[in-house]
């Protein structure tokens, strides 16, 4: 399957078989995490890979939807700001390395006949405190990560998307697609 057919059909998945991943599908998608880019290659990243009972109802605390608690693994992807690069006007893109290496997870993970699904609307708090992560480190993202459910119905939302023509503005001398 081409790189942009895997982005068509990847879509959020939002219902789980209790089935475990296998390590080896795991590695997998974290070495395609691996190889994301990041500005000046700081890599101001770092993964945690939750898989036990105990510690996926300790994050189903800061997530508190159904649905969440039907994946037998969450990846949670967390920002280290203090090694991340820093524009000359100090913004800080540890979190825009993070979005990528997210991005990368999820793309391996779809390949792998893996479903995800990116939440950002979670308790970092209490993540942080489940975890007992370090001073520095700040939880960005929780990837449930299974085997869809049998029957699982989220659609590819790319059919909800703008048309480029809305997002897109070309700024040359030859006109981009569709413009005279």
């Amino acid at each position: 399957m081409s790189v942009i057919d895997l982005m068509r059909a990847r879509h959020s998945v939002r219902a789980f078989d209790r089935r475990p991943v296998a390590r080896e599908a795991l590695l997998r998608v974290l070495e395609a995490a691996q190889l994301a880019p990041t500005a000046c290659n700081n890599q101001p990243w770092r993964l945690i890979v939750v898989d036990t009972p105990a510690m996926l109802q300790a994050l189903a605390a800061c997530y508190p939807a159904g649905w969440f608690r039907s994946a037998p693994a969450v990846i949670v992807a967390c920002a280290v700001p203090a090694e991340g690069w820093c524009r000359n006007d100090g913004k800080n893109h540890a979190e825009i390395d993070v979005a990528i290496v997210v991005d990368h997870l999820i793309l391996a993970a779809a390949e792998a006949g893996l479903g995800t699904c990116w939440v950002c609307a979670f308790d970092a708090a209490k993540a942080r405190a489940a975890l007992a992560l370090p001073a520095g480190e700040h939880p960005v993202v929780l990837v449930p990560i299974g085997h869809p459910a049998p029957g699982e119905t989220s659609a590819p939302r790319h059919l909800q998307r703008k048309p480029l023509e809305a997002l897109v503005r070309w700024v040359s001398a030859a006109p981009g697609p569709g413009q005279a």
